[in-house]
Formats: structure tokens, sequence, C-alpha cells
């Protein structure tokens, strides 16, 4: 299967026609590739928020993360001894419905948290809107705990915790519990491959290596992208510095004729 014109992170999977399943895909790959790692003493597990949108956020920028119900008028099927029970047709509510999902390292013993790692959306990155507000609280209240905190930020638009804005396209932090800090932080552009961070545990077990790169490997080559992704567009919101955007082009377009070399 197919790896992605860029080294590291694509941009164009930024889009958010296409986050949400990135996202979703991303957390398995993360989880999955953990679990060996931290058993037999501990466990993976994903969690999730779940919010409801107020009429005044704004729906569209959320719109892959939104779950709406919608009444329809149902085909009939039958066969020769079975016809199909008549549904009853509900009103869905207008509220849109944001499901935020994270993992979580625990005990196997007590399942007791020992690490939480987000890997963020653009919910939690808009000031003003629930995710954002509910994000930050999380971020406090666990950096001053004894609970690990590990966060991931692999779109390039949207707000940032003034440690680590306006450093880089992309990065990973780690603030380990029980310690005012520093934290570490690995900072990454478009023409880099994405970063193999810590994981921490609990002492006196070593860190664990999360290889950020070989995951989303996967989620590419799984989510079949290569075949789906119109590498013709422009890139994604926000715009590449021009360097790199000329770069990006030259990546695609060799991409592109190798592809086209190996299917002949």
């Amino acid at each position: 299967m197919d790896k992605s014109p860029f080294p590291g992170m694509d941009p164009y999977l930024e889009d958010s026609a296409e986050w949400a399943s990135v996202h979703t895909r991303l957390i398995t790959a993360v989880g999955d590739q953990l679990a060996p790692l931290v058993a037999p003493h501990f466990i993976v597990r994903f969690e999730q928020r779940v919010y409801l949108l107020d009429p005044d956020e704004d729906r569209a920028m959320f719109e892959p993360d939104v779950y709406l119900v919608q009444s329809y008028e149902p085909a009939t099927q039958s066969t020769a001894v079975t016809v199909a029970t008549p549904p009853v047709l509900v009103e869905p509510f207008l509220e849109g419905e944001i499901r935020d999902r994270y993992i979580e390292i625990r005990d196997k013993r007590n399942r007791e948290v020992i690490t939480t790692i987000e890997i963020l959306s653009p919910f939690n990155k808009a000031p003003g809107v629930k995710g954002y507000t509910a994000f930050i609280d999380k971020r406090n209240r666990v950096m001053a705990s004894d609970v690990h905190w590990v966060e991931i930020d692999l779109l390039r638009g949207g707000e940032r915790p003034r440690e680590v804005a306006h450093k880089s396209d992309y990065y990973a932090l780690l603030k380990r519990g029980g310690t005012l800090g520093p934290y570490e932080v690995w900072y990454c552009d478009v023409r880099d491959r994405l970063p193999t961070i810590f994981v921490p545990l609990r002492p006196p077990l070593a860190d664990v290596l999360l290889d950020l790169q070989a995951a989303f490997d996967e989620v590419y080559q799984h989510g079949y992208y290569a075949d789906d992704i119109d590498y013709g567009g422009p890139i994604p919101s926000p715009p590449l510095r021009p360097a790199d955007a000329v770069w990006a082009r030259e990546q695609i377009r060799a991409w592109q004729a190798q592809r086209q070399a190996s299917s002949q």
C-alpha cells in the first residue's frame, strides 16, 4: 500500500472533510501500538467526551464530527414469510453532537489513570466553544496532578497553548505527572518526519516509545488515502509558507510519477 507524498504529516488530511476519520484511525493506531508495550502491568483504553453544540457555535467548522439523526421514508421489504415492522418516525434534536476521543493508560490492578494522551481536533483549538474550554480545563487539571499528560497536535490551524504557540507546524508535548516541569516538546514541520516520543509509565518502569510516524503511516495506508485524496487541489487552510508550498508541489509531482511508473 502507498505512503503519503509527504515524509511526515500530510497537510491534505487536515481538511475538515477528512479529519474526523483520520482522528479516529490515529487514536486507534496509537493505542494499538502502545498496548503491547505497556502490558502486562498497564492497559490502554479509549475514552470520549460528548458535547452538544450551542446554536451560536460554528457548525461548519466541526461538520465531520457532527452526528444528526434524520427521519426518512423507509423502503418496504418483504419476503414470503417476513414483513418489516413499520418504524415510528421521530424528529431529531437540533443540537449537533461532538464526540471528543482520547486515550488513557491505566494500572491493570486498580484501573488508576497513569497517562492521558490527547490528539487534538479543531474542536479543541477554537476559542469560545465548549471543546476548547473543556480541553484547557482538563489540561490544567491533569498537569497539576500525578497523571502524565501527552498532547499531540497535527493541525496547523487553531489556537495553541502559549508555551508551544508559533513554534512549528506540528508538535507533541509531554508533561510528567507530579513535577512542575520542564515540558518535553517535539517540534516538527511539514517537511519533517513525525517524531518518536516518550510515553511515561509508573516508576521504576521505564518510558515506552511511541512512533508517531509509524502510527500515521498505518492510518494513511489503512484509509487508502492515496487513491482518495485530490492532490491536484489546494492544500487546506492555513496556507503553507511560500517555500514550503513549492516544496509540497514538488513532492506531489515526484510521488505521482513514482506511482505511475510502478503501475506500468
